[in-house]
């Protein structure tokens, strides 16, 4: 039997097929029928169409009747900045930025992301300053890698 994250996945796929700009990131329903559904795109999300993602969606939930009594909740965004990167896609959006990459062993680097590809990522660090300033480049594979997230730099 399709378990309710099956069915929404599928739903969703099924309404992206039209706009290959737009990915599935994660979805995670809580023991409560919360249902929130993490959408990015290689240009990025606005809210109208997060928007109107919601509204299809719910109402095909709703038709599915996925949910007993219709007993659920939706919330369709863009994962914030806060969320690691999950997806290649997403590593490959977010080229030229600022990360932090936290390895399995704890240690943790942060500089430019320069490039991401199927094995990895190449990070590029900047230590010191001025005439002391060392720039060093990491090449992490996915699989020693914990955690990835943009850092907002002001």
């Amino acid at each position: 039997m399709e378990t309710p994250v099956q069915a929404i996945e599928k739903m969703i796929q099924d309404m992206l097929a039209d706009d290959p700009a737009y990915f599935l990131v994660e979805i995670r329903v809580k023991p409560t029928n919360n249902v929130k559904l993490f959408l990015d795109g290689d240009q990025g999300v606005t809210i109208e169409k997060c928007i109107s993602w919601n509204r299809a969606l719910y109402k095909k939930i709703e038709e599915d009747n996925l949910f007993p009594n219709g007993d659920f909740s939706l919330e369709v965004s863009s994962p914030g900045v806060d969320e690691p990167l999950k997806l290649l896609r997403q590593y490959k959006k977010n080229l030229g930025r600022t990360v932090e990459v936290v390895l399995k062993d704890g240690i943790k680097i942060t500089g430019k992301m320069l490039e991401a590809g199927d094995e990895g990522i190449t990070v590029e660090e900047t230590k010191g300053k001025n005439k002391k300033k060392e720039v060093i480049n990491h090449q992490f594979q996915f699989d020693q890698i914990k955690s990835t997230t943009i850092q907002t730099v002001f």
